[in-house]
């Protein structure tokens, strides 16, 4: 059996009484199935690639926010151009007198959803936070350590603020259609989506939002679509019951042969052959 790779504290904080960092990854490669001596905060820019935590495969791309905890396991695979920054920090050198818990889904609750989705506005409010946090972190001042933390309560607050469930659409009302598109794809994982429908309710211009969605994900909104779709597939397959042809009903395949012969080209191997695999593996 191979030994589970573990982040150490030692790699990646200036001290011992560091509570809080920053990890850039520009961009970020695949990376093996590891957990960590402290949690982290995953914050996506652009690009995509292939996110499995704690065995649940996510398809990331721009505004896509994980909040990951030391005991979780997760690995980056079939990565393109993927940028995204880690905000880590131990809770057990956390001295602010702040209700941590309220703003930091799984704090205290394994059970807590640990993805989410940022606006544009809000992914601008923290990209401003992170760069502060950043520089802070860096500094050997006596003052140095209260800052950062006092930056790091500050960033998950407006997280917290600017954060909405991944596939609710309603929750980006007043945001771009870019944020509007990509949540209302994941919420489309069971039905049928046409982008010109959506691009006349969003007031949009389609071809527009066609080369947004391309430069921000390096994906086209059908391919994007699909690997969502995929993945979804993958989670039912591993930890349902369901026959395979009611898999490809739930992920929007109507023909379960198609399913078939896209999850086989998709994933390299049948939704049967994943299921055994899958199973036996976990």
């Amino acid at each position: 059996m191979v030994a589970q790779l573990t982040l150490r504290k030692d790699d990646f904080f200036a001290s011992a009484g560091q509570a809080v960092a920053v990890a850039d990854r520009y961009p970020q490669n695949v990376f093996a199935e590891h957990t960590h001596e402290f949690c982290e905060l995953v914050l996506v820019w652009r690009g995509n690639g292939l996110h499995v935590l704690n065995d649940r495969p996510y398809r990331i791309t721009r505004g896509d926010l994980f909040y990951i905890r030391a005991e979780d396991k997760h690995s980056y695979a079939s990565v393109n151009d993927l940028v995204l920054q880690n905000v880590i920090y131990c809770p057990d050198r956390l001295r602010l007198n702040v209700d941590w818990a309220a703003s930091i889904p799984g704090f205290n609750d394994a059970k807590s959803t640990p993805h989410w989705r940022l606006s544009s506005s809000g992914m601008t409010q923290v990209r401003q936070l992170i760069s502060q946090l950043e520089q802070e972190s860096h500094k050997a001042d006596p003052v140095a350590h209260s800052m950062s933390e006092l930056l790091f309560a500050q960033l998950v607050m407006t997280l917290r603020r600017h954060r909405f469930a991944a596939d609710n659409p309603s929750a980006t009302a007043q945001e771009t259609p870019l944020d509007k598109l990509i949540t209302t794809l994941a919420g489309s994982l069971n039905r049928s989506f046409a982008l010109e429908k959506f691009c006349e309710q969003a007031q949009c211009s389609e071809r527009v939002l066609r080369q947004q969605f391309r430069a921000q994900t390096g994906m086209t909104v059908n391919h994007y679509l699909r690997q969502l779709r995929i993945c979804h597939a993958q989670y039912l397959l591993q930890h349902t019951e369901q026959m395979v042809s009611e898999v490809a009903m739930r992920c929007g395949f109507e023909d379960s042969n198609y399913f078939s012969v896209v999850f086989n080209r998709e994933v390299g191997m049948t939704p049967v052959q994943w299921r055994h695999r899958s199973r036996k593996v976990a």
